[in-house]
């Protein structure tokens, strides 16, 4: 523990800093800024937090997998808890997964056919498979589209009882590949894209994201979805610019922000739902 009262961590576990966003007038851009720990020590994780003491348990290194890029992504265990971290950040964890399920109870909420064909970019740990399973019809159809196969090994194996039977429903397909291609590839096919394969929309974790969230990722996006379709996308900060860009490509905009994690007043998650306007 440090004399401001906060816990010294292993280099493993990292912290949530609080983002900015700011847009350029002139070329319509949204950029990103975080502050550093040694900038804002108050931003760190205060000791007290709940559901940690002094006899932590020991974070583990459970498995490795290399993305087309040559970076590292890590799966980590604390106790019963995981978390996939790609470098020194993480990209979701098995305890605070609310608005990682709102993306997907959401989007089906402001559908009038839940029987429909469904589009999910990233497996990740499951929560948006596991609630679009439960919101959704028996005769919806449900792809994901994954494109490291470890992510699949995970969640068959160290993350199984998170997944539970999601991967095995008959609804689901799993397809490994990159979601950009099947969207790319798709004629007003989806009736819904589900995004959450990065920290948001400026594609902060894998610069090679940004073509989905591109101008013309979008245009691609509405031209996979068929009339009416609903293209949802999650983010771990606001982004004052990404709505607007959203409505300049054709789509009707709702933003929501939703609480990061149960009970949660402070930690707050975005997402879009994107309609497509009927033909």
């Amino acid at each position: 523990m440090t004399a401001d009262g906060f816990r010294a961590f292993p280099p493993q576990v990292t912290f949530r800093f609080k983002y900015t966003c700011g847009c350029d007038p002139d070329q319509g851009q949204c950029t990103l800024s975080y502050a550093s720990p040694g900038e804002h020590a108050s931003q760190l994780v205060p000791a007290t937090l709940p559901g940690l003491d002094e006899a932590d348990e020991d974070i583990h290194l459970v498995s490795t997998a290399l993305l087309p890029s040559g970076e590292k992504l890590q799966l980590f265990r604390c106790g019963d808890d995981f978390s996939i971290q790609l470098g020194d950040e993480e990209l979701m964890g098995s305890t605070d997964h609310v608005s990682e399920e709102a993306l997907a109870t959401m989007a089906a909420e402001r559908l009038a056919d839940r029987g429909g064909s469904v589009l999910i970019g990233g497996l990740g740990m499951g929560f948006t498979l596991r609630a679009a399973l439960k919101a959704w019809g028996s005769d919806a159809g449900i792809v994901v589209a994954e494109l490291v196969p470890e992510v699949l090994a995970w969640a068959q194996g160290p993350l199984a009882h998170i997944f539970g039977e999601s991967i095995a429903d008959p609804r689901v397909s799993v397809a490994m590949t990159d979601v950009h291609d099947l969207i790319i590839a798709a004629d007003e096919l989806f009736d819904a894209i589900l995004l959450d394969v990065d920290n948001g929309p400026d594609a902060f974790v894998q610069l090679a994201n940004d073509r989905l969230y591109s101008r013309s990722g979008l245009r691609s996006a509405s031209a996979a979805l068929r009339p009416g379709g609903l293209l949802a996308i999650w983010s771990a900060y606001p982004d004052a610019c990404f709505g607007k860009e959203l409505a300049e490509v054709g789509f009707d905009v709702d933003e929501v922000v939703v609480p990061a994690y149960a009970g949660s007043e402070t930690d707050m998650h975005s997402l879009w739902f994107a309609r497509k306007p009927d033909a």
